[in-house]
């Protein structure tokens, strides 16, 4: 087969186009799109601020049911076959894909958002304003986040692993709702469209905004100025090792690096808990969970309806936070359904609500408590360092405060590069398997396509890193969500009839 007839350009081409003509001129003209943007999600998050917050809710109900009803049980591939990963490998990789490097801006600095913005009645810097901003920090990294990025994996590892389709993609698990003149037609073509121009709009966004927890570190170790000369040699080599890793593909590449980095992020948090505080971070560790556990509903439901004012940080945010999370739903949901051969469905969903749940409220206890115990100990003002100078200059700054401070900041930059590296090795594998016209039950993508995804996600990033146009790429981002939420509950509604109709949980489990 030739190179050519191994990638679908009637569907990657198109989404490119579309995101080059979307990007161009937002970045040309970037504060004025920004306003525009904002005004148009800030209007969304008003009208639908609710609704946002029960989509979390009941994904996660729909992720129980599915999960504890007889559908758990069907196995997503032959019964008689052991699942392709031992269950560390495979929750390994799904936290690197899940909470990859994100977890290491918001676990040691998302607090400081709710201090300085606290919900109505608390005092900003108060040691309420404390608990909160922990506690928020877990989560945001909770069980509505994860049910997001997987409720849409059933239906896509149900016609991958046991309906044996050669095309993994949207438009493919639709076709029991649809038919088949509409999946082979114009509209199941806008369906994959609709997903690569969020995936790769995210992806881009992902990669700029990645860079600068890196930078910024570097920047401090270094004691030099962060330029952009320093952010493309990050770039850069940042895109050798996911292009690596994505072109070695999930065996030699992506699990590898995910499980290596499960070791090197436990080694950094006991670092972090015997040279630093540790006794300060388990007593508040245990004091978050408790305050979350007791405020669980508040957050996850509260509008601040009858709040006349702006609303506070943990409100808006929230919001946000599921809006964005929904345009990465797919690419995650996609990339759990390919790596789930073997497990039943109860196994993928379960797993993707409790291990990165788990391993995020670990990263946020130690990484977040380090920094309260300084601003407490007024060691350093980290509520003042967030407002008045670059954000991701507070990190290296609190590292610091740890005895070999240097070795503290190299082991965070490593950790970081990695999750940041499968994250997007992820991206990119799953990027090329969904355009590829291979058949996806039986083989990998093509691996000059994971290469020339990479290199697409790169300049596409450079690019509006250099003349602006990250920031409103990332709104764009946040409002593609609203597409896909529609379709995520179409695929959890398709997957069950699918069963149904193969009544899978009668003939498809183990024995």
């Amino acid at each position: 087969m030739s190179r050519k007839k191994l990638i679908d350009y009637k569907i990657f081409v198109p989404s490119l186009l579309i995101i080059i003509g979307i990007s161009i001129p937002f970045a040309l003209y970037e504060a004025e799109s920004l306003d525009l943007l904002n005004a148009i999600f800030d209007y969304i998050v008003k009208v639908f601020s609710w609704g946002y917050l029960w989509y979390g809710i009941i994904l996660v109900v729909a992720g129980l049911y599915l999960s504890f009803s007889k559908y758990g049980q069907v196995v997503l591939g032959d019964p008689k076959e052991k699942p392709r990963f031992t269950l560390f490998e495979y929750a390994s990789i799904l936290i690197a894909m899940g909470v990859g490097s994100t977890i290491m801006r918001t676990g040691m600095l998302q607090w400081t958002s709710v201090a300085n913005d606290p919900p109505v009645g608390v005092e900003a810097g108060s040691a309420e304003a404390l608990l909160w901003g922990n506690a928020y920090s877990m989560f945001l990294w909770g069980f509505q986040v994860f049910a997001i990025f997987v409720m849409a994996a059933p239906a896509m590892g149900y016609i991958l692993h046991v309906k044996k389709r050669p095309l993994m993609r949207i438009s493919e698990a639709c076709r029991v709702i649809f038919g088949d003149r509409f999946t082979d037609g114009l509209g199941g073509k806008i369906l994959d469209i609709l997903f690569l121009i969020s995936i790769l709009a995210g992806a881009a966004v992902t990669l700029g905004l990645g860079a600068p927890i890196i930078t910024h570190n570097l920047s401090t170790l270094l004691g030099i100025e962060v330029t952009f000369v320093m952010t493309i040699i990050v770039t850069i080599i940042w895109v050798f090792l996911f292009s690596l890793s994505a072109y070695l593909g999930i065996e030699k590449g992506i699990k590898r690096l995910s499980t290596l980095n499960m070791y090197l992020a436990g080694f950094f948090a006991v670092f972090i808990l015997l040279a630093g505080p540790g006794v300060f971070i388990l007593n508040y560790f245990s004091d978050s969970v408790s305050f979350l556990l007791s405020n669980y509903l508040n957050i996850s439901l509260n509008t601040d309806s009858v709040h006349q004012g702006e609303p506070s940080h943990i409100q808006s945010n929230t919001v946000f936070w599921f809006a964005y999370s929904a345009t990465w739903a797919m690419l995650h949901s996609v990339f759990a359904a390919k790596i789930s051969k073997g497990r039943t469905i109860k196994e993928m969903i379960l797993t993707y609500f409790l291990a990165p749940t788990l391993i995020s409220w670990i990263a946020t206890g130690v990484l977040g408590g380090l920094g309260v115990h300084r601003y407490l100990t007024g060691d350093l003002d980290v509520l003042n360092i967030v407002q008045e100078e670059a954000r991701m200059a507070a990190i290296p700054e609190i590292l610091s405060t740890l005895p070999f401070g240097n070795i503290a900041i190299i082991i965070f930059v490593i950790v970081a590069l990695i999750f940041l590296t499968t994250t997007l090795d992820s991206t990119t594998y799953t990027v090329a398997a969904y355009t590829s016209t291979r058949d996806m039950s039986k083989f990998e993508p093509p691996k000059s396509l994971r290469i020339i995804i990479a290199a697409v996600i790169t300049a596409l990033a450079l690019v509006l890193m250099r003349i602006g146009g990250l920031a409103p790429l990332e709104v764009i981002s946040g409002l593609m969500g609203l597409p896909i939420i529609i379709i995520q509950f179409l695929l959890i509604y398709a997957a069950k009839r699918m069963i149904d109709e193969d009544k899978a949980w009668k003939y498809n489990i183990r024995k």
